[in-house]
């Protein structure tokens, strides 16, 4: 035993010698051959060694807490297509280099659903990194002004999905929507990216403080993707209402982020990316 225990150090196998004398019990207990036998000795390595790569991509992927996607109340947002959401989380996205934008009000899950899909990512053996827009803009500024804005823009084109959330809710100055145009420049075809705002696209104009660079933004964003437009009301909220601390919920066509009527962020139409010229021409109109 003790020359095995060393056979198993010398080939690393670290899972499998913790494991070694339970398994050697429940392969005498239901009689295995010896190639069965090595065949759950190798499978429990594996999914140890398996664990601890997620485990290590989670911790480099810096999301600001793990939720999941069966943690995701779908029942009290009806306006998100669960079909759709499901077809994401199996990561063909990800591996065609394809975009996720996901839309809504404030409170309404655009987080929770952008961690959960690249917790799937990560299980599926992708390397993610999670950023806000703001944590985002403070890392390319800072490596801007040290003259490092090259080795950074490499770094964040390395991950196969990076997440950008809450863009929209601070304006960007006009360095500031230049450096988030080389980001998306760089990634464009080559990595997935999953943004999530509380703006229409046609609001992009204004967030970017630039209507001719958020269309170039859009071009390339939106050209292979998939929009996830969330109406419905703030998670934050629901228990207040409940208990009848807060009025009736206005009609989700009713709420929009800036306090304009009608809303569906993705466009007047709520179509998603696949329209990117019609939503393009759209900014391009909302200059005059």
């Amino acid at each position: 035993m003790e020359e095995l225990n060393g056979l198993l150090t010398k080939l690393k196998m670290d899972h499998l010698e913790a494991q070694m004398d339970t398994l050697c019990e429940q392969a005498a207990q239901r009689e295995l051959d010896y190639q069965s036998f090595l065949v759950e000795a190798l499978r429990a390595e594996w999914q140890g060694r398996s664990q601890r790569g997620i485990e290590a991509r989670l911790r480099l992927a810096r999301f600001p807490w793990v939720k999941t996607l069966e943690q995701f109340d779908f029942d009290f947002q009806p306006s998100l297509d669960h079909r759709q959401v499901r077809e994401l989380a199996g990561m063909s996205f990800v591996e065609r280099a394809h975009n996720v934008v996901v839309l809504g009000p404030p409170g309404v899950g655009k987080t929770h659903l952008a961690v959960a899909l690249g917790v799937k990512a990560v299980e599926a053996g992708h390397s993610v990194l999670f950023h806000t827009l703001e944590t985002l803009m403070t890392r390319l500024t800072r490596a801007q002004r040290e003259n490092r804005l090259e080795v950074t823009l490499k770094q964040l084109t390395y991950p196969r999905l990076l997440i950008l959330d809450e863009l929209g809710y601070l304006p960007l100055s006009q360095t500031e929507a230049s450096l988030f145009f080389r980001l998306v420049v760089r990634r464009y075809e080559r990595g997935s990216l999953i943004v999530t705002s509380n703006k229409s696209f046609l609001d992009w104009g204004e967030v970017f403080n630039d209507h001719v660079l958020a269309t170039a933004i859009l071009d390339r964003l939106l050209h292979h993707s998939t929009t996830l437009n969330i109406k419905g009301e703030s998670y934050r909220l629901k228990e207040k209402r409940r208990a009848g601390l807060l009025g009736r919920a206005k009609p989700a066509e009713q709420a929009r982020p800036d306090g304009r009527e009608d809303t569906d962020p993705a466009g007047p139409d709520g179509r998603d990316g696949r329209d990117v010229m019609e939503l393009v021409e759209g900014l391009d109109d909302a200059q005059t």
